[in-house]
Formats: C-alpha cells, structure tokens, sequence
C-alpha cells in the first residue's frame, strides 16, 4: 500500500503555478522593502536676496573706512582679501550691515532669520500644494545665531506645524552643517516610514562681524554673504513620481582629535575681547587631509573596479618603496563617477584646492565660482546655489549623478551623492533665473 502511494506522488504532475506564485510574493516583498529606504529630494529652494540689499565690493570698502571701527592697517588688509575672494558685486548683506554704523542686535539677526526662511519655505510648500501640517520631521542649521525659541520653532509657529513634530536645530557645525542636516534627516527617515522632512539652512551674519585688529579673524567680514536654502525630503515611494533626485550615498569626516585640524577654524576672543571667527594658515592643509580620508570611504562606493585597483596599488606602492623621488599616488579619476560637482564656495582658494586635489578642469568648479561670485560664502547653503545653478543651465540629466562637497569646522569633510531621477526643468524659476542668460562669467583676478 505505501508503495502504490510512492508511486503515484512520484508520478502525478508538478504544480508550477503555486511555487511561481510564492516566488513572485517574495520577489515583490523584498523589492517593496528595500525601496522604502531610500531618501528622496523633493525639491528645494534658495533664497534670492532683493537688489537693494547687493554689497559691491566698492561699497564694502567704503563702509570700512567711513564705518569708524577699524584703523588703517586693518582696513586695507580688509580691503585687499575681498579684491582677490571671488565675490562679485551682486553678493547681499542683510539690511543691519548696510547702516552706518552697523546694527549687530540680537533683534537683527531675528529679522534675518525671517527675512530668508520664510519666504523660501512658504514657495517651496505652496509649490507642491503641501500642508505644514504634512510636515513630519523639520531640521535647521546655523551656526552661529542660536537664538531661544530656536530657529525650528519661529517656522513652527510662522507656518503652524503640527504639535508633535519632530523638530532639531543644529548650531556650532559650521559650513558643513548643511549635509549634515541631511545626514541627521537621512537616519530619521529610516526610523519614521512614509514621512516628510524639511531641512533648513542658513547663516545669520548681522551680529557677527569681526570689530578687533586680528588678521586671521578678519578674513570672515569679506567672505560671508546672506542666503539659504529649504529642501523637502521624503521616504514615501509614491514620491519617487515627483521627486528630483535620489540620495545615493553620504560620507562624513570629522577630523577634530587632531589638534591642528580642531583649531584651524574657531570662534575666540582675541587680546582685546573681540569675539571673531579665526581661520589658520593651516587651512587649505587640514582641508585636503580631510578630503583625503573622505574619499578613501567615499571612493569604494562609487568608484568603477579598475579606478579601485589603480588608486589602491598607488598607496601599497608608496608605502612599501618609498624613495627620495616617489610618485604620487594616483588620483582617481572621479569624472568616471559623476556628472557634477558641487564644491563648497567658501573662498577662491578652497574651490582652487578642491580642484587640483581632484584633479579636475576648471569646467567641472563652474557652478561653485559662478555661486561664490553673485552670491558670496553663505556657509552651509552654498552647495545648494551651486545645485540650483546647474538645473537653471539645463545642465543636469536624468541619470545623473552629483556630488556635494562641504567643509566646516571641527574640522569637517562631508559628501553626499545625489542621483538625478526626473528631468530637471530649466524654465523653472529658481534663484538664479533672472540672471543665469549672463553666467558665467570671468572672474576678475586682483593683482
């Protein structure tokens, strides 16, 4: 009787229908699955400052001689910087800097903050037809205002978001703080499935200029200049219809248990009491160091094999047969990686540094001289402009992959790749529309 039973299982027919079906269901799942976790942007949007609010370089330089607060030395330094930084004579200065004397109260810095986060973020929700009440998780940066109630809680109560959200300000992080919000943003969305966040970035610069006679104190009155950015991220997979880009990777570096790299940007008094933001003569040094080791985490991932190899045999070769007249490593060739490159504009000598430490044409810094130029440094949302810049160019593609490039003190390296899945519309308006037909241009180069 087993037998007969035996025999008839082993001959009756195989069922393909049901195994099909389980290995579809399972296929699904895991595909549903892992496409939850990735971060998907939105849309994003720059402040663009009013004309009147344009400092040329000329202006500048007449505010400090008339300003009074300066002697003559200091002046002049002042004024030699800002001829050889890159900046142009479309970059702003919020309303507090522009009076004789300047007004550094707490109560400036406030209206700047409302002056450049509200409007943005009131475009970039009424854009996409958005509830503040949609909004799940809000993050903000800047560094040197911390005022109480923070920044994410005057946006709370401008645009009435919801009573739990869940909402940070960031501050002391420096220019790199803006892809550090990303970051922060990026592992609360794994947590929270199908929500939104929005990330804000900025620098108030009305109360912190620099009033004392130390010159490395003094570099930061010529280079920082008002702006912002809002970016909307969301882990919803019904996003991904609307959505610009893709967060494909993001690498941080902090290099602050070295003591060099830990000084080379701070916040001090100097010998008279003035508080000012110094920046060392090792910085383009502790930079590079700090590029390095972002790239050797970055490079694996994005890096085709054989660039791998070549870069990683490079490093074996100079380590293990060092002599008086060695190569240098082999730079990757990154271009085979990306289409784009953002590099934080914080000064003609950083974007200089980046490029021939990658090893990159002018062409490929274009967006980062041409946001330095109008725009000025404005710390952690340059990266932003730069982005901004490239979509109003029509340069960016669907498929396109682009890199952000932010240092900050601490000191910080930070990168993250952005995959381009829709196709960017050039006649959108953004903050560079009414002007991208003139750029780029040449920037002058002062003697």
């Amino acid at each position: 009787m087993g037998t007969e039973i035996l025999t008839h299982l082993l001959e009756a027919p195989f069922s393909f229908t049901p195994f099909f079906l389980v290995t579809t269901l399972i296929t699904c799942f895991l595909y549903f699955a892992l496409r939850s976790n990735y971060v998907y942007l939105i849309d994003f949007a720059c402040y663009l400052p009013a004309d009147n609010l344009r400092v040329t370089i000329s202006n500048f330089i007449e505010h400090l001689h008339l300003g009074g607060d300066f002697n003559t030395d200091c002046s002049e330094f002042q004024e030699r910087v800002a001829e050889r930084s890159g900046i142009g004579d479309e970059a702003c200065m919020p309303i507090a800097l522009h009076e004789l004397p300047p007004d550094p109260s707490y109560k400036a810095s406030l209206e700047e903050v409302e002056q450049v986060l509200f409007p943005i973020v009131e475009d970039l929700l009424s854009k996409h037809n958005i509830s503040p009440k949609s909004i799940d998780i809000l993050i903000s940066n800047c560094s040197l205002f911390c005022p109480a109630p923070s920044i994410t809680a005057m946006i709370t109560n401008k645009f009435g978001f919801r009573s739990n959200i869940k909402s940070f300000s960031l501050s002391g992080m420096g220019c790199s703080a803006g892809l550090l919000s990303i970051s922060l943003a990026k592992d609360l969305l794994k947590v929270h499935k199908n929500s939104l966040a929005l990330v804000l970035s900025m620098e108030a610069i009305s109360s912190n200029g620099y009033l004392g006679k130390t010159k490395s104190m003094l570099v930061t009155n010529t280079l920082f200049r008002m702006g912002g950015a809002a970016v909307l991220l969301s882990n919803k997979k019904h996003d991904e219809q609307r959505a610009k880009y893709k967060l494909l990777h993001l690498v941080r570096t902090h290099m602050g248990s070295d003591d060099r790299s830990y000084t080379s940007v701070i916040q001090q008094d100097d010998e008279d009491g003035f508080v000012g933001v110094s920046l060392s003569r090792s910085l383009l040094h502790v930079a590079g160091n700090a590029l390095r080791t972002n790239i050797s985490e970055l490079g694996p991932l994005v890096l085709p094999y054989l660039e791998q190899l070549r870069y990683g045999w490079g490093v074996v070769h100079r380590k293990l047969w060092v002599t008086a007249g060695k190569r240098e490593t082999h730079v990757p060739n990154f271009k085979k990686a990306f289409e784009h490159f953002c590099i934080h504009a914080g000064g003609r000598a950083v974007i200089d540094a980046v490029e021939s430490n990658l090893k990159l044409q002018k062409e490929d810094g274009e967006a980062s001289r041409m946001m330095l130029y109008r725009f000025g440094n404005t710390s952690s949302s340059s990266v932003w402009y730069e982005l901004c810049y490239l979509e109003a160019k029509g340069a960016v593609k669907k498929g396109d992959r682009i890199w952000q490039i932010a240092f900050g003190s601490g000191f910080k390296c930070n990168s993250a790749v952005w995959k381009s899945i829709s196709v960017p519309n050039p006649e959108e308006r953004n903050a560079w529309s009414d002007r991208i037909h003139l750029y780029p241009v040449q920037t002058p180069i002062a003697p």
